[in-house]
């Protein structure tokens, strides 16, 4: 064994990371109920008006909007009522002076109809309607392009899709439409400690949990992870595990990323490609490794599963964002610590904690307990400077 030779800084690693994610270039052709949370990788342009066609918005009577004037309670108007008309139906019939049909709420306007009365102020009255409030021409009437008109951008490249956005492109008639493509993630599991899952598990062995934990974060923001075996500690395994996934955009281990002779993944980075750097002073994480080969990122992230995954959130989720075109939001929130805490001097420190009520409770048992993060609902930064934070004292909360 021997130690790191240089410990960068925790903003020196998310530097380096960033300068080196290229945005996602590679596009596909999906149904839109697949398109949500989705980036737009082409322009929309509507190819004709929504709804295209005179509707009323409000259930009431088609009318011709001279026939309502002066009309009033005292002085209602009265009209001949000559069919009824519901949305998806087409008037069969036209209006004449003196006459109206009944509409509902999306019905196309009937010919001559330039204006509909709501229900609400009117009655009934055998085959004839009273009217006792006056409409104007275009009254309670959605014009053909109220909605949308032809030839009107409405949806730009580089958007993200949400539902509002995916009815939109239905309501054109668009099927499929054209996005980005999600980082490829390959994750490979080292070590002849872990067990695959379903598997017998032999003392001193333990489950493969980081191979779990990174697929299920990189599938909730928007990337496309694939597991793979458990890869041996042998130079000759990880090459041959790179040469099989060097077509993904990110290519994860976790496990082998330490200082043993068994940590050979930095090793091999050099021989293939560029070690980018190894070992960050932050606490969990220290021996994390990132590198490149051609245009793959390759992440070594510690075995540990609560430094693997407190590395994703921090290192690794930026990067994914920003490859996949998609916003990243930190939503930060101050609490009160609940107690004492004590760090390491010289290591930036990342520390899990559940915020309830305004109090920030650490949860941070150790690097090798997965509970630590399931506990906590988000994590403090606590500077290589500073050993000592009081209870009591107001901290910034970074929410998962």
């Amino acid at each position: 064994m021997k130690p790191f030779h240089r410990l960068i800084s925790f903003n020196e690693a998310k530097k380096i990371i960033m300068e080196n994610t290229k945005e996602m270039e590679r596009v596909e052709k999906v149904n839109i109920l697949n398109a949500v949370s989705r980036v737009l990788a082409e322009n929309i342009v509507a190819p004709f008006d929504v709804p295209g066609f005179k509707r009323a918005s409000m259930d009431g009577y088609a009318v011709m909007a001279k026939d309502t004037y002066n009309a009033s309670l005292q002085n209602p108007k009265k009209l001949k009522v000559v069919g009824k008309i519901f949305a998806g139906e087409k008037a069969k019939i036209e209006i004449k002076e003196g006459e109206c049909i009944q509409i509902a709420t999306g019905a196309p306007l009937p010919k001559n109809a330039d204006a509909v009365v709501i229900v609400e102020d009117t009655s009934k009255e055998g085959d004839y309607v009273n009217i006792y409030k006056p409409v104007y021409p275009g009254a309670n009437v959605s014009l053909p392009d109220s909605d949308v008109k032809k030839g009107e951008l409405i949806l730009k490249k580089g958007e993200l899709l949400t539902p509002p956005k995916i009815g939109v492109l239905a309501s054109l008639g668009i099927e499929k439409v054209k996005v980005y493509e999600k980082p490829k993630v390959k994750i490979f599991p080292t070590g002849k400690e872990i067990v695959k899952l379903g598997e017998e598990l032999d003392y001193g062995k333990i489950y493969d949990i980081n191979s779990y934990t990174l697929a299920t974060l990189l599938i909730n923001e928007g990337a496309k992870p694939i597991i793979n075996d458990i890869v041996e500690d042998d130079e000759e395994a990880i090459e041959e595990a790179i040469g099989r996934a060097i077509d993904a955009d990110y290519i994860i281990f976790s496990g082998g990323s330490s200082i043993g002779e068994k940590d050979l993944l930095a090793k091999v980075i050099k021989k293939k490609g560029e070690l980018l750097f190894h070992g960050i002073a932050v606490k969990p994480g220290k021996p994390t490794i990132c590198g490149k080969i051609d245009s793959t990122l390759i992440f070594g992230m510690p075995g540990y599963p609560t430094s693997c995954l407190t590395n994703a959130y921090v290192l690794l989720l930026p990067s994914i964002k920003k490859m996949a075109r998609l916003p990243f939001e930190i939503k930060k929130v101050k609490a009160k610590l609940a107690q004492n805490i004590l760090s390491t001097i010289g290591r930036y420190q990342i520390y899990p904690v559940k915020v309830e009520n305004g109090i920030a409770y650490p949860v941070f048992k150790e690097s090798g307990a997965i509970t630590s993060l399931s506990k906590a609902n988000g994590y403090i930064e606590i500077p290589a400077e500073v050993e000592y934070l009081e209870e009591g004292m107001e901290v910034i909360v970074t929410l998962f």
